[in-house]
């Protein structure tokens, strides 16, 4: 650095009468890269200006050049960044901030201590220094001497040392013994030259005279010297006296050593018996609640739960090495294990006893449960169980081989069990939703309603709980005779299904009802088996079974747990939750083809169910998910939700194939389609049921497919209609559609509504322009001659002097159509649009009213030709705008 200096002031400076005081190497903040040097300069020349100068190396590298420059007169702070940690970071607070980063923070602070003292020496106007350690500042010029130093002598500043106190007050006695020290510095001098002669003279003079006493002190030295000789020769005889000492107390350490070793194995001795003692001895009223303990009240289980710890204590108790050689020791150990076993028997048997009779006690219960739609409470089983939860616990950890076999035996016959209710509570289900009665496995005699699904009712009942039968009996469901139900043509979902506009709003919302109650009987209870579960079988508390060795992990086949056991050694599995879900499946492994049963069902009933399913699965399924989503319940129920999506997008299907596959008749007017009416009845519906719901985008996408199909099909149908004009079913239709969509504000069909209104108004205007056609044919081609001629070249105001255009010609078409011949064509006009207009869309004073519109524009258009080609004439038609408004609403009136 200070080769740089030296360069920098010979190069740039000493040429600018400047003289370099500091230098820093910087960066500019966040750009490293591009290195250079700031520079603290004064000018020689007075007056003194004090400047930061920034100098960087040219692209080539070759020499410095100065490239900017700042007055610190300019400087309006200096901002270390940090007081008390070391940063090289710092602003300076010129016209705008500049931050710079210094390669080190040596170089910064000295750079910003020669800042300060410029500001000190030169600057009328302080310079803010934030951030700067107050010690720094203190040290870069002492007190008193900030104005003491000429322009100059910056660098003697630095070199001079300030006096301590001790020497100041010296200086100050001497100056205040001589009165002329200032003013006659050469006497003084003369005279402090005499005293130090005088004290030197004085010093040697001290040095002889001190000859005798050092005399006399080697004296008293040699006679110490003597002195200790006498000391050493008592020291030797009384070491002599103290060996014959030594001898004998060596003899007594040894047999103190001998005692001390003695007693030391006796208390090691005592503490290995007491700890065998203490660690492996079983109390008697463990070892007979063990043997004879009473499983059946909650003291007697109290009584086995602590004398099964104590057991399982004593047998896990860490050896000491070599205790597993004392014959005891293994004599205890095989007691040990002979009550573990004896224990571990007598346990399985009674808690699978337990299995059994607590079975047996819930099956008395179903019966009051067959005719409601309720699912049985196993609260008081579960209770009565987990009394034995810290005895499966101990089973668990001392003989998993009976801990599994229990786990299976209650998997085997609480699977059977919930099978029983479970398919029970959803015959219930499914004849509450058909509208049946069961009376034992036969029907009574059912109403007009109810017969028409007792085929189909039948085919769900029985064991298995699956749907048979066939599919030409599932499409003979129906609420009323096929003579009233309507045609093909007006329905949505006659496709082998029930039609909608047979059902009422409480058929729907009857199965809404029990599907939602079929789904909360089941959630709590799943839920509270899971609890029960990982509470009993000890089965959320460890990540994997101890001493186990292999990663072979369980696998399920049709809901069986099958494994493997080498040497009785049970095997690793992936995880406790992976052991819950796989005994929740096999438990409630009937629960999924029930709940698929049950949707076909209400599926088969009417299409329209698979909305209410798909709503109140799809919250079902999110709330479980919140609880835990890798459960049994998250997982069945999300299998179950994909069915339900499958059977809404069928139905979304079959509409719109249906609309494809509508016919219309040849000799009626066509009218408000059938299929933009269920649109309409699709929609509402919907829009009720999905109100809120979680699955709001599916039916956003189903939304979008049928009106796309509506729009297809309704041109479709208007193209191959022959009654009706095309131009009168797209506008009919389209307005109808319009309608709906502005009433029902579904907002992913904006776009639908304004193409839906775009397409009513074109057809409107279409449809108003063929109709009205020319009313006044004759005068309608006079004029488009006229026009033709005008556009041959012929002058507006000419056109009059042409043959076949002159006025006589003109009054003659006008004396055509009076208007009484208007109004007739008019009448028959607004008889034809009645004939074309369906009365359920109500379009017709709409219609009326456009095409009056239309000739009135007509009937301008003339008279502005009128007024143009022939000016002056005073030709007018015979019936004035008035004539038309007044023909036309007495026209609408009369019909």
């Amino acid at each position: 650095m200070t080769a740089i200096k030296h360069a920098l002031q010979r190069d740039i400076f000493t040429p600018n009468d400047e003289r370099l005081l500091s230098i820093v190497n910087v960066c500019k903040a966040g750009k490293k890269k591009r290195n250079c040097f700031l520079c603290a300069t004064v000018t020689t020349e007075r007056p003194v200006q004090v400047n930061v100068v920034k100098v960087k190396k040219s692209d080539k590298g070759d020499f410095y050049k100065r490239q900017t420059a700042w007055a610190l007169r300019d400087l309006a702070v200096v901002d270390a960044k940090d007081a008390v940690k070391e940063n090289p970071e710092f602003d300076l607070h010129f016209d705008k901030v500049y931050k710079w980063v210094a390669s080190s923070t040596v170089e910064k602070n000295t750079f910003i201590s020669c800042i300060w003292k410029l500001n000190q020496r030169y600057l009328r106007k302080k310079i803010d220094f934030t951030n700067v350690s107050s010690q720094l500042l203190e040290e870069s010029v002492p007190s008193g001497e900030n104005q003491s130093v000429a322009g100059g002598d910056e660098e003697a500043v630095d070199e001079y040392q300030e006096l301590n106190a001790r020497e100041e007050q010296d200086i100050e006695i001497m100056m205040e013994g001589c009165e002329y020290a200032i003013s006659n510095a050469e006497a003084f001098a003369e005279k402090l030259s005499r005293e130090l002669q005088v004290l030197d003279g004085a010093n040697i003079q001290s040095i002889m005279a001190s000859e005798k006493q050092v005399n006399i002190l080697m004296k008293l030295l040699d006679e110490a010297l003597k002195e200790v000789d006498q000391i050493e020769i008592k020291l030797s005889s009384y070491e002599e006296m103290l060996q014959s000492v030594k001898e004998q107390m060596d003899q007594i350490s040894e047999s103190n050593h001998l005692i001390h070793l003695s007693n030391t194995n006796n208390v090691k001795l005592l503490s290995e018996i007491e700890f065998l003692v203490n660690h492996m001895d079983l109390a008697k009223g463990h070892i007979k609640a063990l043997q004879e303990g009473d499983l059946t009240s909650s003291r007697g289980i109290e009584a086995c739960t602590n004398a099964a710890d104590a057991l399982l204590q004593c047998m896990n108790v860490a050896l000491r090495p070599g205790h597993d050689m004392l014959h005891a020791v293994k004599q205890q150990q095989q007691r040990f294990s002979d009550l573990r076993e004896q224990f571990a028997r007598r346990l399985a048997s009674h808690l699978n006893s337990v299995f059994v009779q607590q079975g047996h006690d819930q099956s008395s219960t179903l019966a009051q449960h067959s005719v409601e739609l309720t699912l049985p409470n196993h609260h008081p089983f579960h209770r009565d169980l987990l009394r034995y939860a810290k005895l499966m616990e101990w089973l668990k950890n001392t003989d998993y081989g009976k801990y599994e076999g229990l786990t299976k035996n209650y998997m085997d016959y609480l699977s059977r069990l919930y099978e029983r209710e479970i398919k029970d509570f959803f015959e219930v289900a499914k004849i509450k939703m058909t509208g049946t009665t069961k009376e034992g496995k036969k029907f009574a005699t059912l109403p007009r309603k109810e017969s028409a699904v007792k085929q189909e009712t039948e085919s769900l009942h029985g064991s298995s709980g699956k749907l048979t039968g066939s599919t030409s009996s599932l499409n003979k469901l129906s609420v009323q005779s096929s003579g009233n139900r309507r045609s093909q043509s007006s329905s949505l979902l006659d496709m082998g299904n029930m039609s909608a506009s047979d059902l009422d709003v409480a058929d729907r919302t009857k199965f809404d009802k029990i599907f939602e109650q079929v789904l909360s009987e089941l959630e709590p209870l799943c839920l509270a088996e899971q609890d029960f579960i990982s509470k009993f079988f000890k089965l959320q508390q460890h990540q994997g079974i101890s001493g186990s060795t292999t990663n072979e992990a369980e696998e399920m086949d049709g809901g069986n747990l099958s494994r493997s056991y080498p040497s009785g050694v049970p095997q690793t599995i992936s995880s406790e939750k992976d052991m819950i879900r796989q005994m929740m499946t096999k438990i409630f492994r009937c629960i999924e083809p029930e709940l698929n049963n049950l949707i076909a069902l209400g599926d088969k009933i009417d299409s329209f169910n698979s909305l209410y399913m798909l709503v109140k699965m799809s919250h079902h399924v999110w709330t479980a998910q919140n609880v835990d989503p890798a459960s049994f319940l998250s997982t069945t129920l999300g299998n179950v939700l994909v069915t339900v999506k499958r059977n809404f997008d069928k139905c979304i299907s079959n509409q719109m194939k249906q609309m494809d596959e509508v016919k219309i008749s040849k000799k009626s007017k066509v009218g408000i389609l059938p299929f933009v009416a269920e649109f309409e009845e699709f929609a509402a519906l919907a829009e009720s049921i999905f109100k809120n719901a979680e699955r709001r985008g599916d039916l956003d996408k189903a939304y979008i497919k049928l009106i796309r199909a509506v729009f297809v099909s309704v041109e479709k149908v208007a193209n191959e209609s022959q009654k009706t004009p095309r131009d009168v079913v797209m506008m009919e239709n389209f307005h109808h559609i319009f309608a709906t969509l502005s009433r029902l504000k579904i907002s992913c069909l904006e776009a639908e509504k304004k193409e839906a209104k775009q397409k009513y108004t074109d057809h409107l205007q279409s449809y108003v322009i063929y109709s009205l056609g020319q009313p006044l044919e004759k005068l309608n081609h006079f004029f488009e001659g006229v026009e033709a001629r005008v556009a041959q070249g012929i002058r507006e105001e000419e056109v009059s002097y042409q043959l076949a255009f002159n006025k006589q010609e003109l009054r003659k078409v006008i004396k055509e159509y009076p208007g009484k011949e208007v109004k007739k064509g008019l009448d028959n006009l607004y008889k034809k649009v009645d004939k074309h207009l369906c009365e359920e869309e109500n379009l017709l004073q709409v219609v009326w009213h456009s095409m009056q519109d239309e000739f009135i524009r007509q009937y301008k258009h003339f008279e502005g030709l009128i007024a143009r080609c022939y000016p002056g004439s005073g030709i007018t038609m015979e019936f004035t705008i008035q004539d038309i408004l007044d023909y036309c609403s007495s026209i609408a009136q009369s019909h």
